[in-house]
């Protein structure tokens, strides 16, 4: 970049570690916050300065970069339709190391612009990362031209939370970009309207969700455990799931069905979504109340019993088995031996019956625990040691389906690389 240096050298942007010239070269048009952004500079000549013959160095748009992780749920559990057309549920989310990147730029004009390699992903206002930029520049005031950039490496309706993890990181990258933050209280409020797993990214690491997934609470951290994310050829559409869950399993039909069978719901940009027929599925899932609080209740119990079974020494669990009989590997491994099950099992692997061999696939090769993440398709395993995690990816490989090996993030990891302070 040319250009000529005024008497006093100055910094119009106020950009941090920028590194003022004093000759005539630019030693760096790049600066750093964190080790995730930077800062595009462009000159611009005032004709004031021309007979002076000074410039100034100004910042005309700022590119912020951050990874976008993905979840995985450890046990999900739908509970009765609401009045505002959303499940009950319960679930636990875990962050993981898989992610996709995400650049936000604000320019000068206005409106929103959303590029993407992947035909699959939405670029108008249907994306969750437009809705929750559009929330987002009304409540900061904001004006400018925002551009985001998504670098698709997670599957799109895989049920690893790709398109929540998307906006959330979009917002705090539009943050990082104006120079302005939102009261954590006030992110929350937004992205829980957006839809209901964006919150869980607000957390990060272990987190209880309620409600219709969107009322997030953080659980105590637990060490990170290897885990191979299987990704079968498959989309599932997480309003479908719930439709057929709502035919095979709502009503009467949970009525008949054993206490244990349980789990709980989340969806990337889930909408409501009432049961299939008409309005008298709704009265006739009134009828089933006492049955859908039961399974819930038994939820919370498993959730209670394990916490309270294993109590914090010295600011760290102990490991005690919630079943007794020794010290768990993993406090993560004892929190699925309490029985916790994913729901949209029932529904989605006898439509795919593909998905249920890749879950025993995962367990022949010794994963501890296996499930179904979200509505899926992807299929999750937990390992002891990342040797056999690795081997389980291989297996799957051979059999052709596509398999990566991760680990579990805990908050502070999942904070720190994504280069914020939470």
């Amino acid at each position: 970049m040319d250009f000529i240096i005024s008497d006093t050298p100055r910094n119009p942007c106020n950009c941090t570690g920028v590194n003022k010239p004093t000759s005539g070269e630019l030693t760096g048009d790049e600066f750093r916050w964190g080790s995730l952004w930077s800062c595009n500079r462009s000159t611009v000549i005032e004709p004031s300065s021309i007979p002076s013959i000074s410039r100034q160095l100004q910042c005309e748009f700022v590119t912020v970069t951050i990874p976008s992780f993905a979840k995985i749920n450890l046990g999900l559990r739908i509970g009765p339709l609401r009045a505002d057309g959303f499940h009950e549920l319960r679930t636990v989310y875990q962050t993981i190391a898989l992610h996709d990147i995400v650049s936000v730029s604000v320019e000068r004009g206005s409106g929103i612009e959303i590029r993407c390699d992947d035909p699959r992903v939405p670029t108008d206002s249907t994306n969750t990362c437009w809705r929750i930029i559009e929330h987002a520049m009304q409540v900061l005031k904001a004006r400018g031209r925002v551009v985001i950039e998504i670098e698709k490496r997670l599957p799109v309706q895989g049920g690893l939370g790709g398109a929540s993890g998307n906006a959330v990181t979009a917002l705090l990258a539009l943050e990082q970009a104006l120079r302005k933050k939102l009261p954590a209280a006030e992110r929350l409020r937004i992205a829980s309207q957006v839809g209901s797993d964006l919150p869980l990214f607000l957390v990060g690491g272990t987190v209880l969700g309620v409600g219709r997934g969107e009322e997030v609470y953080p659980l105590p951290d637990l060490p990170p455990i290897s885990c191979v994310i299987a990704l079968p050829a498959v989309a599932i559409s997480t309003p479908k799931a719930f439709a057929d869950w709502d035919q095979a399993c709502g009503a009467g039909a949970l009525a008949r069905e054993p206490a244990e069978h349980s789990s709980a719901r989340t969806g990337e940009g889930a909408r409501p979504h009432m049961a299939a027929g008409n309005p008298s599925s709704v009265a006739g899932a009134k009828l089933t109340a006492s049955t859908h609080s039961d399974r819930m209740l038994k939820f919370s119990r498993e959730i209670s019993a394990w916490l309270n079974a294993v109590p914090i020494t010295g600011g760290r669990r102990s490991g005690v088995s919630a079943r007794g009989g020794g010290r768990a590997e993993n406090p993560l491994l004892d929190l699925v031996r309490t029985g916790i099950e994913n729901d949209f099992e029932k529904v989605v692997f006898p439509k795919y019956p593909e998905l249920l061999e890749v879950k025993r696939v995962l367990e022949r090769a010794g994963a501890k625990y296996a499930s179904l993440s979200g509505s899926g398709s992807a299929i999750y395993g937990l390992f002891d040691s990342q040797q056999k995690a690795a081997a389980a990816a291989k297996r799957l490989l051979r059999q052709g389906t596509r398999a990566l090996v991760t680990n579990t993030l805990t908050r502070p990891q999942y904070w720190k690389r994504l280069q914020i302070s939470d």
